[in-house]
């Protein structure tokens, strides 16, 4: 038996689907998540990944293993996929006039990328300042734009660089403070094998430039007691 909504089998009937697609045209939810992955490089990837396997000497059609290459390229497709995403658009979706000039800082921002040269993970926190010319940002978009840059095959150099840019460029602030503080496995489990470093990276525009700023921006940032 059928009601105006559902089918026998609890399915939308076509009309309603068709007003559910139209609903959400009209609604659309900003940055919902979707693992979407695209087919052909997810199997060009995942023959790359079996023929590593093999070639360590690994049986590539073991259970553990069997599904391994296309769990590798799909993970590496979601690790890299801020390629894909645009952080100029994200700042301007949420920008504000407002009459504020004090700094503004978003602090312990995790973040999660991958070493360009051993494609291996390094992970800590960034914090994030600006002191507004005439416009803010939406608060969540700043951890936004930190993933997109995140999101791609890194070093932690250019990653403190690319976000101070990003915001600098869009909201035209009297400054930019950015610090990363960050963990290496491609120097905690290979390499040098210091399990116990951290790495510290900086960059700063316009008022944080001034001695009396940065310390501010320092000063706060510091872990809670």
């Amino acid at each position: 038996m059928k009601n105006d909504t559902l089918e026998a089998n609890g399915a939308l009937t076509p009309a309603h689907q068709a007003d559910a697609h139209h609903a959400d045209d009209e609604f659309p939810t900003l940055y919902e998540r979707k693992d979407q992955y695209a087919g052909e490089a997810t199997d060009v990837i995942a023959r790359r990944v079996r023929d590593i396997l093999v070639t360590l000497g690994e049986d590539a059609d073991r259970e553990g293993l069997v599904k391994t290459p296309e769990r590798v390229a799909r993970a590496y497709q979601f690790l890299t996929h801020g390629y894909a995403m645009d952080p100029r658009a994200i700042l301007e979706s949420a920008l504000f006039d407002e009459d504020y000039s004090e700094m503004i800082l978003v602090k312990d921002i995790e973040v999660y990328s991958l070493c360009e040269h051993h494609m291996l993970p390094f992970f800590g926190k960034a914090h994030v300042a600006y002191i507004p010319n005439g416009k803010i940002v939406g608060l969540s978009k700043i951890p936004r734009v930190v993933d997109v840059f995140a999101r791609r095959l890194q070093v932690q150099e250019r990653l403190t660089l690319q976000i101070r840019d990003a915001i600098q460029d869009v909201l035209k602030p009297l400054g930019v403070a950015v610090v990363i503080e960050a963990q290496h496995l491609c120097m905690m489990m290979r390499g040098a094998e210091k399990q116990n470093s951290w790495t510290t990276t900086s960059a700063m525009s316009g008022e944080f430039m001034r001695e009396s700023t940065r310390a501010e921006f320092m000063r706060l940032i510091r872990p809670r007691a």
